[in-house]
């Protein structure tokens, strides 16, 4: 087998435990036939899959329209906010993304230079100040983002009361077994 051949094997295989933990030293799959490990093989496998495919989309995106991740993260909340009628602050912002205003102001100053966004001034607090996208830039994360999202719930919504309740725990389950820091040895 060439080197090519062997890379994409192993890089096929990098969520078969019988490949990471041959030893089961922290995966026990011997409880389970072949077919069932294939099943939560190919689980693991999907996931992985929309995983990548939701960071190729992400990327595109704020590439297209010379963003980075936390520039897209407040144009969403931006969109979000001015359909349910509420003024977005800077202040707003900061909470949303949990970085401080300081942050803020320098991200406002740079969505504003590209054209991203205006401010104007708060229709009922005269010391603050509104932020809203322009119309362009709300075409372009819709086309994006927008139709990628309106596509997923098509997908959501295809399934059956009993499948979303079985994926939504599956997820949430899943979401809780990430670790911030590894375990102590």
């Amino acid at each position: 087998m060439s080197s090519k051949e062997d890379a994409r094997r192993i890089s096929g295989s990098l969520i078969d435990p019988r490949v990471i933990d041959p030893r089961q030293e922290l995966v026990r799959h011997d409880d389970l036939s072949d077919e069932e490990l294939a099943q939560v093989i190919g689980v693991l496998d999907a996931v992985r899959g929309w995983r990548e495919a939701e960071q190729r989309l992400s990327f595109e995106s704020r590439t297209a329209m010379q963003l980075n991740e936390t520039d897209m993260k407040a144009l969403r909340y931006i969109i979000a906010s001015t359909n349910a009628n509420v003024a977005v602050t800077a202040g707003a912002l900061a909470e949303h993304l949990h970085i401080s205003t300081a942050s803020v102001t320098k991200l406002l100053d740079r969505l504003e230079r590209a054209g991203h966004i205006v401010r104007k001034p708060h229709p009922t607090d005269r010391r603050a100040v509104t932020v809203e996208i322009t119309p362009e830039t709300h075409r372009q994360v819709r086309r994006t983002m927008g139709l990628q999202h309106a596509r997923r719930f098509e997908v959501a919504r295809a399934l059956s009361p009993a499948e979303r309740e079985i994926v939504t725990r599956f997820l949430t389950d899943l979401s809780a077994t990430t670790l911030i820091t590894a375990p102590p040895e």
